[in-house]
């Protein structure tokens, strides 16, 4: 597998990561007990931290793109293990 194959594929599974980290670890003002600004939105988040979700989903994705790359290379799961429309019965 190429270096640029790679990099493709571990932006992809990052920003796939990312998004699922992004809810995990933050309140809202009313859980956190802080006062809202008049107008903000119920669902806002008071203790919002990039740099967390970002180290998160770093490293999950680098896990999560190793682990693809030894199946690629090992062959551990094809493409014929997870089809799930089976093929046609003979005649």
């Amino acid at each position: 597998m190429q270096i640029t194959s790679i990099i493709a594929i571990f932006g992809l599974i990052w920003v796939m990561c990312a998004f699922v980290m992004l809810p995990f670890g933050v309140k809202t003002h009313d859980e956190a007990g802080i006062v809202k600004v008049p107008g903000q939105a119920d669902s806002a988040p008071a203790n919002f931290r990039p740099w967390r979700v970002v180290l998160r989903a770093t490293l999950l994705a680098t896990v999560l793109t190793a682990l693809f790359i030894a199946n690629y290379d090992q062959g551990w799961i094809k493409l014929d293990d997870i089809n799930i429309f089976p093929s046609p019965p003979e005649r």
